[in-house]
């Protein structure tokens, strides 16, 4: 977290990389959301088990140049052929014409010297996946990228990247995009479309993969955080924060392709207005956890939503004796008392990186605000006992979620509250990798999404979900969503 702002923009290279939208007739009855029921994951059922290729289903027939025949490569051509049919069926919802599939399907083995070329360029070491416009090829590393995502992350993982790099092919085919629009509109028209035929697996409509909607689609989400950008002062950061790359895959799995088509430089730059992208200086945008800064963020909740009677801090622990509700470590609301009770180790402890110098694909984000988000579910606890709205269900799990987001959207440097509190204000402001963090802790354990007793719900995408919607929408969208 800090105290400032800026901005820039980036073309797109000709590799885009992982790493990197009549009549009328009156219809009778009552209109119902899909996040009417929180159990539902954008109007899908929660589903739990198996998540990865189906048994006993041919091959797709895929022909693979330089493949290997084994088992990536398998796995890999079977997506393509998954994600072809995919958008045989649903290209023309965003484009005139038919689908076209790619030209070229290939893959390389990155410590072969004298491997193929990709896009002019030669494999060898080139740990990536990727499409070239040029020639209009598609291609994997399958020793080293592509088995490491799917040991960590499952195959899925495996399978959203060429999603993914498939929605590139599709942009141009479709003629959505110009070669001087920014990198981060290619980058995040990608991840829709990739989470559009995520949705479109998860309803088993895939010939070869299927996948759940709670663990399986926590895990997609989760490689999508790994691959962020981590360094916003960076030219050739165009892929977008952990926030904006999950963002747009809910935006393609929640709405479809057509939707993934609407996004552009002014939808990304709407999306971005108000929150933080630059770093000040020499600012890595972490404060440390103390008694003074828990209590000044505290204060600084407070001008967020002004209550009538704001709860009180009680920084001697999480376990309040509460006669109306468990206690959840580390930090704890007591409706009883209105008190948020905080147990500073152990929220120290929230926000101390682990130690992932020995894995590279580590998608734990951890720093200040995997603590601070905490104290915001708590406080929007808070928030929902001053409505009179209920602190013992699955909304309020997700409405804590939410109204976190709105918490985090007006702590924004670039927010209308900070514009109104002037510089010399003594609060505490996000700095960029601080929505990360939160994303982070929502797919991993959810207890900035859970009730007063630390009950959550089990989909990760709806936890984020939630909080996004707070960050974008506000209040107003909190309480229309999660009445």
């Amino acid at each position: 977290m800090r105290r400032t702002r800026r901005f820039e923009r980036v073309a797109v290279p000709v590799i885009a990389m992982v790493l990197l939208a009549g009549c009328a007739q009156q219809i009778d009855g009552t209109p119902v959301s899909v996040y009417d029921n929180p159990f539902t994951v954008a109007g899908l059922p929660v589903t739990s088990g198996y998540s990865g290729p189906r048994d006993g289903v041919p091959d797709a027939g895929v022909v693979i140049e330089n493949t290997d025949g084994g088992p990536i490569d398998t796995l890999a051509g079977n997506a393509i052929g998954d994600i072809e049919d995919y958008w045989r069926g649903e290209f023309g919802t965003i484009a005139k014409g038919s689908f076209e599939p790619v030209s070229t399907i290939m893959s390389w083995d990155p410590s072969e010297r004298r491997g193929p070329r990709f896009c002019g360029e030669p494999t060898f070491d080139f740990v990536n996946a990727a499409y070239c416009s040029l020639g209009d090829v598609i291609g994997w590393d399958r020793s080293y990228l592509m088995p490491q995502l799917i040991e960590d992350f499952g195959p899925m993982a495996a399978v959203m990247v060429l999603a993914h790099e498939y929605g590139h092919a599709i942009q141009y085919t479709a003629g959505l995009i110009a070669d001087d629009d920014p990198g981060i509109v290619f980058e995040q028209q990608a991840d829709c479309f990739a989470g559009a035929f995520m949705r479109h697996v998860a309803e088993g409509r895939a010939a070869h993969f299927e996948l759940d909607t709670s663990d399986g689609l926590n895990k997609v989400l989760a490689s999508m955080v790994l691959f962020r950008d981590t360094d916003p002062n960076d030219p050739d950061s165009i892929h977008g924060s952990a926030f904006e790359r999950v963002t747009a895959v809910q935006i393609g799995f929640t709405d479809g392709a057509a939707a993934c088509a609407e996004i552009d430089a002014a939808e990304v730059e709407t999306r971005r207005a108000d929150l933080p992208q630059y770093f000040d200086g020499s600012d890595d945008g972490e404060l440390p956890v103390t008694a003074d800064s828990v209590d000044l963020i505290f204060r600084s909740f407070e001008r967020v939503f002004e209550l009538a009677d704001p709860p009180a801090l009680d920084l001697s622990g999480a376990e309040l004796a509460c006669a109306d509700a468990a206690f959840t470590s580390p930090v704890s609301y007591c409706p009883a008392t209105n008190t948020i009770g905080v147990d500073l180790a152990a929220l120290t402890e929230r926000s101390t990186p682990e130690d992932s110098s020995g894995n590279e694909f580590s998608a734990d984000v951890r720093g200040d605000y995997n603590a601070y988000v905490l104290i915001a579910s708590r406080y929007a606890l808070a928030v929902q006992h001053a409505n009179g709205q209920s602190l013992t269900e699955p909304r309020t799990a997700l409405r804590a979620a939410c109204l976190s987001g709105v918490i985090s959207a007006a702590l924004s440097p670039m927010s209308p509250l900070a514009a109104e509190a002037g510089p010399d204000a003594n609060m505490v402001w996000l700095s960029p990798g601080d929505l990360d963090e939160a994303v982070s802790g929502l797919l991993t354990d959810g207890l900035a999404a859970s009730d007063v007793n630390g009950n959550t719900v089990p989909s990760g995408f709806s936890r984020v979900d939630a909080f996004r919607t707070g960050v974008l929408g506000g209040e107003a969208a909190c309480n229309g969503r999660y009445r």
